[in-house]
């Protein structure tokens, strides 16, 4: 039996017997044990920190004397001097074992870091990007043995790192043999790892050794916005996040208009290219000067999108997706250069885009799929990607079920008649009193509500200017609970409400929600054909969710979940009023926040994960609600508020919903009865 010291490490619970002086990461490493390196061992990089614990150990069996580790030396003082060293740290490559000595890696040490996510219920992100840093000493030229600069370069990575053959970019070519001699032969590369379609490679190489980051952007390219998150490849860190106007909805608010452009215009297709292209290069330079980073030093990105803003933004034309049977011209994932797309990042900067699921149903939902991962769950979860073109999924462990539903833009303030995007002044949140009828609401950038006091001098900079996606989904349904606008969505007058705020609008009523005029502000006003837009937006998302649950032969859901940058703002119980969302306890829906911009993230930052979602697209029931006969049924139900048909009994048990009926009675609505509208 050998009498080597005994190596333990925690918390991966893996040990071996070493001999006396050998390095904490020699023994790391011949154990799989994961601590990180950049530099080798050199004393360089810090990345290998650990902590080592003293005394007695009964579950491992082993008594661990102060003097288990090599003295505390000189390139660790230095260090400690500079930038300082947590108190009981040791550096691995330093410190040395002399005998028994249980030793616990901190997570900012392990390579395949975790990066924990805000929200509680989410996974972490393990950290496993496609690119990254790599110190190394490189032979020198010798006449007697002739080589290369980067044929030593690879052999001494070979050696040290362990990595396959590497090739490597012209720009590296040319930036190499400046850096080897600046760096006296020492110098740092970044190494994308390859995948299915590229080979790994060396994309940027440094003099000496490089202390700083390199970068990856997780984006989300919306037919309304364009997100980006721009991602630190070492720790996982978003160091920044920006988003911008889609610049393609000058060419149609929706999809199919977009689709329509294409067709109807020879270059149509190509201007589309071109501007989300520009937009999104726009966009980096935007996210680069928030971080105060280089472009250049974004190397990796990962990109997820509706399959209509997949192909325009491939330069494919997307006819095809304008007709049945909506045939996609790859589904798969693609591994691409940056160059390729025209985008402006590091030159050798690689792009991976997700697999779509089909030919409505795109790689925004496959991200969603990969973030909240309905497959894994026990309870049958129902998650909604809100937008202008709505992603449902439904499933748990057993199957996973997903469909597109095309909502439109009215859930973003678009075609509502005061509506504006989500920015400072616009009204997000509203209540009226069920009394008095009239509202109250509370602006972005202020927390205050428009009846407290200071509220005016609260928004004096920004003013009143309109009403978001949220605001007008809040205001529609406390009309609703209020009794100013009936289950089919006639706004009723102001005698039949008994509201002041409601007026008679040309045939039919409106609701005043603002009105500034007195100091040159605007009218803000609630309209019939706001009301109808609303209802149209919501009847086609229900009528999604509730089609899938006709396929998965249930009449409810355990959970729903709100994904999407406006889902996190939208209300449970105002979503529920309208009959957005199938009927289940509040407490039971939840938002996600942008989901798709983390799955994105997620398969940035792990690279195991995208071979984990093109998995799970394959096993995903794709559901073509354009050939659904029921679809039209639920939609015609889900118009009226909260529907038709089905009873929503949780809800009416906690919300009063008044019975009220505006196309009968006196005055106005009695003209209007032979002219039903087509909600009702």
């Amino acid at each position: 039996m050998s009498t080597d010291p005994l190596v333990i490490f925690t918390p991966s619970g893996k040990r071996g017997r070493f001999p006396v002086g050998t390095p904490v990461l020699t023994a790391a490493r011949q154990l799989g044990v994961d601590l990180d390196s950049v530099c080798g061992g050199r004393g360089i990089c810090s990345k290998c920190q650990i902590t080592p614990s003293y005394g007695e150990f009964s579950k491992h069996g082993v008594t661990v004397a102060p003097d288990a580790l090599s003295e505390w030396n000189s390139v660790e003082e230095r260090y400690d001097t500079i930038r300082g060293l947590k108190k009981g740290r040791r550096l691995g490559c330093q410190a040395t074992v002399q005998s028994d000595i249980v030793i616990d890696v901190p997570a900012e040490s392990q390579v395949h870091k975790q990066v924990v996510r805000k929200r509680a219920e989410a996974r972490d992100i393990v950290m496993n990007p496609s690119t990254r840093l790599y110190y190394v000493e490189v032979a020198e030229p010798d006449m007697h043995d002739p080589s290369g600069d980067l044929e030593r370069l690879v052999d001494a990575l070979r050696r040290e790192w362990e990595l396959p053959p590497l090739e490597a970019d012209l720009g590296v070519l040319r930036a190499l043999q400046p850096a080897l001699r600046k760096g006296e032969w020492k110098v740092t590369v970044a190494v994308h790892l390859g995948d299915d379609s590229y080979s790994p490679r060396i994309i940027n190489v440094w003099p000496g050794y490089y202390d700083g980051a390199i970068y990856g952007l997780a984006i989300d390219l919306g037919s309304t916005t364009i997100a980006g998150h721009l991602c630190d490849l070492r720790t996982g860190e978003v160091v920044a996040s920006s988003g911008i106007m889609n610049p393609q909805i000058r060419f149609g608010e929706d999809l199919m208009s977009r689709v329509s452009y294409g067709m109807m215009n020879p270059t149509g297709s190509n201007e589309m290219t071109a501007a989300v292209r520009e937009g999104m290069n726009a966009l980096f330079v935007q996210i680069a000067q928030e971080a105060d980073i280089d472009q250049t030093l974004i190397v990796d990105a990962v990109f997820v999108c509706n399959p209509v803003m997949h192909h325009l933004f491939l330069g494919i034309d997307a006819y095809e997706l304008g007709q049945a049977p909506f045939a996609l011209a790859t589904s798969d994932s693609l591994s691409l250069r940056a160059v390729d797309l025209d985008l402006n990042l590091h030159p050798a900067a690689r792009v991976y885009i997700l697999p779509c699921i089909a030919g409505h149903v795109g790689a925004d939902a496959a991200a969603v799929a990969l973030s909240e991962a309905p497959g894994k769950s026990d309870d049958l979860m129902l998650v909604v990607d809100v937008g202008t073109n709505a992603e449902i999924l439904l499933g748990n462990r057993e199957k996973v079920l997903a469909c597109s539903s095309p909502t439109g833009p009215a859930f973003e303030g678009a075609q509502i008649s005061s509506g504006q995007r989500a920015a400072p002044g616009a009204i997000e949140h509203v209540e009226i009193d069920p009394i008095s009828k009239l509202p109250r609401f509370k602006v972005i950038g202020s927390d205050l509500w428009s009846d407290d006091a200071g509220f005016d001098a609260a928004v004096a900079q920004t003013g009143i200017t309109g009403i978001c996606g949220s605001g007008i989904i809040e205001v529609v349904a406390e009309m609703r609970m209020a009794g100013i606008v009936d289950a089919p969505g006639l706004i009723g007058s102001a005698e039949q409400t008994g509201s002041p705020n409601c007026f008679t609008d040309g045939r039919t009523n409106s609701y005043l929600l603002f009105d500034g005029t007195e100091n040159d502000g605007p009218k803000i006003t609630v309209t019939n054909n706001d009301v109808r837009q609303i209802q149209m937006a919501k009847a086609a998302l229900y009528s999604g969710a509730r089609l899938l649950m006709d396929k998965f032969g249930v009449d409810q859901v355990d959970r729903v979940i709100l994904a999407g940058a406006f889902g996190a703002h939208i209300s449970p119980k105002h979503a529920m009023v309208l009959g957005m969302i199938p009927d289940v306890p509040l407490d039971k829906v939840t938002s996600a926040g942008n989901a798709a911009g983390t799955g994105a993230r997620i398969a940035l930052l792990n690279t195991d994960a995208r071979r984990e979602i093109e998995e799970t697209v394959r096993q995903i029931h794709k559901i073509e609600t354009a050939i659904e006969p029921r679809f039209q049924e639920h939609f015609v139900n889900a118009s009226a508020m909260p529907n038709a048909v089905d009873p929503f009994e949780i809800l009416r048990s906690i919300v009063p919903l008044p019975d009220v009926k505006f196309n009968e009675g006196s005055g106005q609505a009695r003209r209007r009865r032979k002219r039903p509208t087509s909600a009702s």
